[in-house]
């Protein structure tokens, strides 16, 4: 396939930046490049342009820079929230993704973030927080904290352990039955005082004795 040697305009991901000479498929440069202003034919006269894009792309990258820079020391601030569901054992079902970091910041915060800069040694499996490396620019990294949290409620314990009585509240049970038991017993102490009282009572009115004449 014959190859044809270009001027990048525009940055273009895996091929280069402004100013960039580059070697491309001739196709690919007469069917999209060319049509898409993103590159121009290596000629003399368009080498004179070389240094309008070269002071473009700097202005650019510092930008960049200067953007990713800002955004670095605002989002170690911030606890980007992740909910999932989990079993009974609290094992996570699926895993966190970088994909799945990036959909919560837009979603969260407003920021856009391309997944490809959230870097992940292996997909999340756990809950609780854990910090991932940023790589927001080539020369900024920043530290973002996440936190894994279960969307699936806990079992509830079958077994209740029995409440303490509140301060001040009088417990029930037993000592309900023992007062019981001193009401009657103080009950039967009071009938037998009262029978003797009762049995000494003579019984009818008493006959005066009769005065002698």
């Amino acid at each position: 396939m014959p190859k044809t040697e270009v001027i990048l305009t525009h940055n273009i991901v895996g091929l280069g930046g402004e100013s960039d000479q580059v070697k491309v498929a001739a196709g690919y440069a007469r069917n999209f490049l060319f049509p898409q202003g993103l590159a121009i034919p290596l000629t003399q006269s368009n080498k004179r342009q070389l240094e309008v894009l070269r002071q473009r792309r700097a202005e650019r990258e510092a930008h960049e820079y200067n953007t990713m820079s800002e955004l670095a020391k605002s989002i170690t601030k911030l606890t980007c929230l992740v909910k999932v569901k989990t079993g009974d054992d609290g094992k996570v079902f699926g895993s966190v993704t970088s994909g799945t970091i990036a959909d919560e910041l837009k979603h969260q915060f407003d920021i856009s973030l391309d997944k490809k800069k959230i870097h992940l040694d292996h997909p999340i499996r756990t809950l609780g927080e854990h910090e991932i490396e940023l790589r927001l620019h080539p020369e900024v990294k920043a530290t973002l904290k996440v936190h894994v949290e279960s969307t699936t409620p806990q079992p509830v314990p079958t077994h209740e352990a029995t409440a303490a009585p509140a301060a001040g509240e009088k417990p029930v049970g037993p000592r309900t039955e023992k007062r019981g038991r001193r009401s009657d017993a103080k009950a039967e102490k009071v009938d037998k005082e009262a029978k003797p009282e009762a049995e000494a009572k003579p019984v009818g009115k008493a006959k005066r004795p009769e005065k002698t004449k």
